[in-house]
């Protein structure tokens, strides 16, 4: 189903990537040797969360990618635009944007301070919004030099299913802003050659920052690594990007096309009962 077998010399914008699965599809891409820009907001070390956009850009080298670690945050436009100019400097362009960053408290409408609320709509809608549009002129530049351009966003498909909305109705509309997102970008960007997809995984992915979620520590074996989610995220960006645009991919199915059968070494701990990802019936 592979248009592009490689990712070779393509240039990676991706949002979120000091750490998480955002590294992880850095770090997938980097063993083509693409070069990635570190999106993020990360420059000194959190005592809690390991990982900067410098720690980050080291590793990408050693794996084999160009690496360029730009301090961005992502509610900030003027931010996104110097990161975006610097990629162009660097790399000559942007052939592909990951729209990974993202905010998550899943807490009801009484315990959700205003703060909060803003944070996620500010970072997940307005980040990804903003990120695809400063990358749009790059990426319809791609387009048209046959560089096979993606966005690709970490997004569930929409389920309107009201379960889904009343443990936490403002990350859900948070996570649903992406997601409409993709859906109408796709429509809009088909024209011109650029493919817009989203990626959810099928279970509860292990990351530094989801084990900082009160009781999430303790069931980290029954999740999976971020791995699962980098090489689904890989396999998409190799397809064709007339053809594969509009899609709400899950992990596991992207993987299962693409000919994988063994999915325990995805696990954190082989054997373990699997916690399925929310968003998902």
């Amino acid at each position: 189903m592979n248009n592009m077998k490689t990712l070779a010399g393509r240039t990676l914008f991706v949002t979120g990537a000091s750490r998480g699965i955002g590294l992880a599809i850095a770090l997938r891409a980097a063993r083509d040797r693409a070069n990635i820009v570190i999106a993020a907001k990360t420059e000194q070390a959190h005592p809690k969360l390991p990982g900067t956009i410098h720690s980050a850009a080291a590793e990408i080298e050693a794996a084999g990618g160009r690496a360029l670690a730009v301090a961005v945050d992502i509610r900030d436009e003027a931010a996104i635009g110097r990161a975006v100019a610097e990629a162009v400097d660097r790399f000559g362009g942007i052939d592909i944007l990951v729209n990974n960053a993202s905010a998550i408290s899943l807490t009801g409408t009484r315990d959700t301070p205003l703060k909060r609320f803003d944070l996620m709509l500010g970072v997940n809608v307005r980040g990804t919004f903003a990120c695809s549009q400063a990358c749009l002129p790059h990426l319809a530049a791609a387009a048209a030099g046959g560089r096979n351009p993606h966005i690709l966003t970490l997004a569930p498909p929409l389920n309107l299913s009201a379960r889904w909305f009343k443990d936490h109705v403002a990350y859900t509309i948070a996570k649903y802003g992406m997601s409409m997102c993709v859906l109408g970008m796709a429509e809009e960007f088909r024209p011109i050659g650029i493919a817009v997809n989203a990626l959810w995984p099928r279970t509860i992915i292990a990351t530094s920052a989801l084990a900082m979620i009160p009781g999430m520590k303790e069931r980290l074996d029954g999740c999976r690594k971020p791995d699962i989610v980098a090489d689904a995220a890989y396999a998409i960006l190799c397809r064709d990007a007339k053809a594969a645009t509009g899609n709400f991919y899950v992990d596991e199915d992207v993987l299962a096309q693409e000919g994988v059968t063994d999915f325990d070494r995805y696990a954190v701990k082989p054997g373990s009962a699997l916690l399925p990802d929310i968003f998902l019936d």
